[in-house]
């Protein structure tokens, strides 16, 4: 019985980092949000992004998935 507990426990922990691990590396690769998404907000807000506006938010949004 303690061990089907401990090896439920054991399971779980592996699952949530194994989880967390894939779910990280797919947003790097697949970025929910592009730079053409980020230039079609600017322009709805009434504005003409530059580029180091659009490349200064991606580094910010790329970085918080690190």
């Amino acid at each position: 019985m303690l061990e089907g507990i401990l090896g439920l426990i054991a399971g779980l922990i592996i699952g949530f980092f194994a989880a967390r691990y894939f779910f990280k590396s797919n947003l790097r690769k697949n970025p929910p949000i592009n730079e053409k998404m980020i230039r079609a907000m600017f322009m709805e807000m009434g504005r003409k992004p530059n580029e180091a506006q659009i490349h200064r938010i991606m580094k910010n949004i790329n970085d918080q998935y690190k």
